[in-house]
């Protein structure tokens, strides 16, 4: 696929965190989730600008699940939706960035989302569920005057998801790396990428079939 000249191109790395890989086996761990970050560091070389999200919850989120109240089980809130397992703490493993990717200082831009114990976002452009709360990431990416993101993290079927759909509404080409990307399930992860191809996203099989229009 033809990109763009680089200084209009971002790369975006979609919560690539240890809590979604198999080694944080009692948080989210998604199959294949650690094997990504060779791939996400070879899509960023046609970008200009490298953009992260990171999950940043706190273990006593109101969301969190219980005996009572098991995993996915519908939750009232208005930037709540379901419950999950405690994940994405600060300061344990699964709060890491997956190692071989650059500290969250020397990305261009950062962001963490899922800070308040009532608000579990999805998408990295916006702190709530109402898209009310911009991140800055869109307008970073507006003041940069970039026109394509390449994106891929983690998870394909959620957070990428999600993300996916905030820049395509914000007017952004979007291309998904699909050798950047693990969901939490196959079937969840194939309805996924539909509704992203439905919305206009580009997928591409890995970086290699990326090619930069010379400036």
């Amino acid at each position: 696929m033809k990109l763009p000249t680089k200084t209009q191109v971002a790369s975006l790395d979609v919560d690539a965190q240890y809590t979604f890989t198999p080694r944080c086996p009692d948080e989210l761990p998604v199959p294949g989730g650690d094997e990504i970050a060779e791939e996400l560091n070879r899509q960023s070389t046609f970008a200009a600008w490298r953009l992260g999200s990171k999950d940043a919850h706190s273990p006593q989120a109101e969301w969190v699940c219980t005996d009572k109240d098991p995993a996915y089980s519908p939750i009232e809130g208005k930037n709540m939706d379901i419950r999950w397992p405690p994940h994405a703490v600060p300061g344990t493993k699964g709060f890491e960035l997956l190692a071989g990717l650059p500290h969250p200082s020397d990305y261009d831009f950062f962001v963490w989302k899922g800070v308040e114990p009532d608000m579990h976002p999805y998408g990295a452009c916006y702190h709530d569920l109402q898209q009310r709360m911009s991140t800055g990431l869109i307008e970073f990416l507006e003041s940069k005057q970039v026109s394509t993101v390449l994106v891929g993290g983690l998870a394909t079927d959620y957070c990428v998801r999600h993300t996916v759909e905030q820049l395509l509404n914000a007017g952004f080409s979007v291309v998904v790396n699909r050798a950047a990307i693990r969901g939490v399930a196959d079937e969840s992860s194939r309805h996924a990428m539909a509704e992203m191809i439905q919305m206009g996203a580009i997928f591409v099989t890995n970086s290699a079939a990326l090619e930069q229009t010379d400036a």
